[in-house]
């Protein structure tokens, strides 16, 4: 009975930054369990049978073999680090709005529809089916204030088998009656409530985790943000996720509903908030100050560069360059719902976009973003973000096998490839012009959760 999945062909997989590594004629091996059993490079189709009988897996006879074709190659599930899932259905409504303005008018509107737990299985279903397809293995989720809602994300992500950070938003203050949390404890008690249900249906954090999820500061007063942060001090395991100096006009307000801090980096360390689990949406405006505390504190930065571009009032191209050579994590965003996009290789698109407006912003300081960096923001670098690097990320073995069969001849608006094109070629290709009409197959710990065995 052939047990083991093994693959032959192209892998391609961040190492680090710097360093994208093309393994062609390789062989990886998975343990039934998901994880990555064997990877080994340079090995013709002929040789396969012997390399698997040496690896104990009886050759082909006792193994699925799956044998790549020039045009197809796997690489790392891609990892969100900035996502809303109630916003879903308002994706492209509100753009060039400021922030503000798109919330009240735009987001909370909609948000407050998921107090109905019918509505909300229908659009997060439909949210998650449609992440996973375009090749989105991990997410780190926005839920909206309802408590029954969170959970039904949670259940909706465990059975269709996407790893995520599933966060109940907590927001009691600078928001309609009709869409708020009705009082610090309320907030408290029912982000309490996600958490053990999390911890309940997935005890050991096989997939998911609850993220502590206040929405920014201006939406939480001083008690709630420090609720939170008892709850973070008392739950070492749990990632925190906030919005920090998204917008110029969201900076001011915010100083004047805490006129005793500076700025958002102290703000929100005062509180607790900003450990090496957080996970910061944008910083487009970063200070010498906060650039140190957030390297000194280990925290992560989701950059957005699609919403960044398109809601907020600004052109607000977030110092990524910058962050990276101070050795700050970094990992990209959807924003889906601020950005009009579900899709992270239009992310990897306008950061590199954006990247060449901050080079010319910066006087050429800030050099712009190559293919192979923003490739692994999209994949390594989101993984640590997460703080699941030693998990998923990259190929390594060991590593959970979280990953994307890329079939660069599937019908669709992708640049066509020729028959002298090296696998990078193909690769930079699909980055560029790809889409996910081309991501045939998707994997998430081992189990196959798009697409089916030809």
């Amino acid at each position: 009975m052939k047990s083991q999945l093994v693959f032959h062909g192209t892998l391609i997989h961040s190492r680090s930054l710097d360093d994208l590594a093309i393994l062609e004629n390789a062989v990886l091996v998975l343990e039934t369990g998901g994880r990555i059993a064997a990877i080994r490079e340079g090995v013709s189709r002929a040789k396969v049978p012997e390399l698997l009988r040496s690896l104990k897996l009886g050759g082909e006879d006792h193994a699925n073999v799956r044998f790549l074709r020039r045009t197809e190659f796997l690489i790392p599930g891609f990892v969100d680090t900035h996502n809303h899932a109630p916003q879903y259905a308002q994706r492209g409504l509100g753009q060039s709005m400021h922030i503000l303005d798109w919330l009240e008018k735009v987001t909370f509107p909609n948000e407050s529809r998921f107090s109905d737990p019918v509505y909300a299985r229908r659009v997060y279903s439909r949210c998650v089916d449609g992440f996973l397809g375009q090749g989105i293995t991990t997410a780190s989720y926005y839920g909206s204030i309802h408590a029954e809602a969170t959970k039904i994300l949670a259940d909706l992500c465990l059975e269709k088998g996407q790893r995520a950070f599933v966060g109940k938003c907590n927001m009691n203050r600078n928001a309609p009656d009709y869409y708020r949390d009705e009082s610090v404890e309320s907030s408290l008690r029912d982000t309490e409530a996600c958490v053990a249900h999390i911890r309940c249906i997935d005890p050991e954090g096989e997939l998911l985790k609850h993220v502590l999820t206040p929405r920014f500061a201006i939406s939480c007063e001083d008690a709630l943000l420090a609720g939170l942060g008892e709850i973070a001090k008392r739950n070492g395991d749990l990632p925190i996720q906030t919005h920090m100096n998204e917008a110029a006009t969201e900076i001011e307000y915010t100083k004047t509903l805490f006129p005793g801090f500076a700025n958002e980096v102290d703000l929100y360390a005062h509180f607790g908030l900003l450990t090496e689990r957080s996970i910061l949406a944008h910083c487009c405006y970063m200070s010498e100050h906060e650039m140190e505390r957030l390297k000194e504190l280990g925290c992560g930065v989701a950059h957005c560069p699609v919403s960044n571009m398109t809601v907020g009032g600004g052109f607000m191209a977030a110092p990524v360059r910058d962050f990276l050579r101070r050795g700050i994590k970094v990992g990209l965003g959807t924003d889906s719902g601020g950005g009009f996009s579900s899709s992270i290789l239009d992310a990897m698109r306008q950061a590199l976009i954006v990247s060449n407006a901050r080079e010319v912003m910066s006087q050429g300081r800030d050099k712009g973003l190559t293919i192979p960096e923003v490739f692994y923001l999209a994949t390594l670098g989101g993984a640590r973000v997460c703080c699941l690097e030693d998990r998923i990320g990259s190929f390594q073995i060991g590593k959970e096998f979280d990953a994307l069969l890329v079939n660069a001849d599937s019908t669709g608006v992708m640049t066509m490839v020729e028959e002298d094109d090296s696998a990078k070629t193909i690769f930079d290709k699909f980055i560029m012009t790809g889409d996910d009409r081309n991501i045939d197959e998707v994997y998430v710990r081992g189990r196959l959760v798009k697409g089916g065995i030809s």
